[in-house]
């Protein structure tokens, strides 16, 4: 019954839809799928926040032999350093869908901005171990919050004809504070680079006063008359909003009243399963597949295999944008779906080449290739994940999640990734002691099941609207 239920408010959506646009007689020219100023500034202030993620992912691979020079931290204290960005990851998965859904987007932004500024604030100015400790905890607290809902909130005001490219910008701008940290960082010191990383935070921290709210957001909570100000605002003034926003309101009407709608454990009702398994499976695999070690350990990765860290850092961050570029045109074009397939192939064929090199390594055999074949690897694990891996999860889960569980979902979600990210993080340095050849060919094999998993499950998102994804998914069981 509730599917059919469902169904009904969908059908009564559209003809609702048709209906205000007849009455309102709207030129079929003012066409709402165009992409407006207001679009790309509002993209443009919440991928700041995408560049600050990747500045303080990349920081403590170039800052490592600073800060265990300058404060004497030993390779213990110091896996606990560059973890503690994943450990307050964690934390702030567990309130970003409760803020998400009661300050909005704009202001769980803000909130997150502020906690990345303390932490960068405190890694630029702290004497004491400890401090540097707390000042990457608080950053990691500020990513964690806004991991979900800097893609979300794109996805919310983007027409659905651009909507992959630009929720994709989110990797792209990752990518360049990744390349940003990599090459400044080896030109500059460590508490430099923690100043440098605080500038993309306030941009977005000021920004967010002069952008939208989402439209989703605020049908949520029944505020039609500034649903259609806001749409107004971001489709132009000439644009037809009203189907759009016909379709919104009544979507989320149609949702009022679902499973998850009040209770958290009501999130895991039968109708969701697909949803979740879809979510918690794409963005499980590039934790458990090293993302965030070999970002935040490349240094020692090449420093392992006698190849010099310095190019091999440089030579990540000049591949990152061009192919994190390449994605983002990409994405609308040949889909979510092939783009992935690529990418978790190609990692796993990346990390059976690293993982061969410390093989013939540790063998003591033709040790003079180990270097190039580790450059290699790592190189191309860095490309393939760029292309699709390191983004294109987001874009999903910021398109597959309904409304009424999408901050709740969030949370989820964002918990599992960044307790994963954690786990590897903090644990790399010991698995690469233990066995440098059986630590990349373990991620092999996580690699190798993303493939069957993405064959299998993931769908393709490609050219549908929000709405119509979303009830696809939930009519499914």
């Amino acid at each position: 019954m509730a599917g059919e239920d469902m169904e009904e408010g969908l059908i009564s959506s559209k003809s609702s839809a048709t209906t205000t646009t007849v009455m309102v007689n709207e030129s079929p020219s003012a066409a709402a799928s165009s992409v407006t100023p207001m679009v790309v500034f509002s993209t443009m202030v919440a991928v700041c926040g995408s560049l600050g993620n990747g500045c303080a992912t990349a920081y403590s691979s170039p800052a490592e032999s600073g800060i265990i020079k300058d404060v004497g931290l030993s390779v213990a204290a110091y896996s606990l350093f560059a973890s503690s960005l994943t450990i307050g990851g964690v934390v702030g998965s567990l309130i970003n869908g409760k803020m998400a859904d009661l300050f909005g987007r704009r202001y769980t932004m803000w909130i997150a901005e502020a906690f990345c500024l303390m932490g960068w604030l405190a890694i630029a100015f702290g004497k004491a171990a400890w401090l540097l400790d707390v000042g990457r905890l608080s950053t990691g607290i500020g990513l964690g919050i806004i991991f979900f809902f800097v893609p979300t909130y794109i996805a919310e005001i983007t027409p659905e004809k651009f909507r992959g490219g630009f929720t994709a910008c989110n990797e792209l701008m990752i990518c360049s504070g990744f390349s940003m940290a990599y090459f400044v960082g080896t030109m500059v010191s460590w508490r430099t680079l923690a100043l440098i990383g605080a500038i993309p935070c306030t941009l977005h921290a000021i920004g967010v006063f002069f952008i939208p709210e989402s439209p989703r957001w605020l049908a949520k909570l029944s505020r039609e008359e500034e649903v259609l100000a806001t749409l107004r605002s971001l489709r132009g003034k000439n644009a037809a909003i009203f189907e759009e926003a016909a379709n919104i309101t009544d979507f989320t009407e149609a949702f009022r009243g679902q499973p998850a709608d009040g209770k958290l454990w009501d999130m895991f009702h039968p109708r969701y399963a697909r949803i979740l398994l879809v979510g918690i499976g794409i963005m499980l695999f590039p934790q458990i597949g090293g993302t965030s070690a070999v970002a935040y350990y490349a240094q020692s990765i090449f420093e392992k295999a006698d190849f010099s860290s310095d190019f091999g850092q440089k030579s990540l961050a000049i591949v990152e944008i061009p192919f994190a570029t390449a994605s983002v045109l990409l994405t609308d074009k040949v889909g979510r779906r092939p783009l992935l397939l690529i990418s978790a192939s190609g990692m796993c064929l990346s990390c059976f080449i690293a993982g061969l090199a410390f093989c013939i390594q540790g063998h003591h055999l033709a040790k003079e290739i180990t270097p190039v074949l580790v450059y290699f690897g790592i190189l191309g694990y860095c490309v393939f994940n760029t292309i699709g891996m390191a983004g294109l999860p987001c874009v999903i889960m910021s398109e597959i999640f309904p409304i009424n569980i999408k901050g709740r979902a969030g949370s989820l979600v964002s918990l599992i990734s960044w307790t994963l990210s954690w786990t590897v993080a903090f644990t790399f340095n010991f698995m690469m002691e233990w066995s440098s050849a059986g630590t990349f060919l373990i991620f092999c094999l996580v690699w190798g099941s993303a493939v069957l998993f993405i064959f299998k499950l993931i769908p393709e998102t490609k050219g549908r609207s929000l709405e119509e994804l979303q009830a696809s998914f939930t009519n499914v069981i």
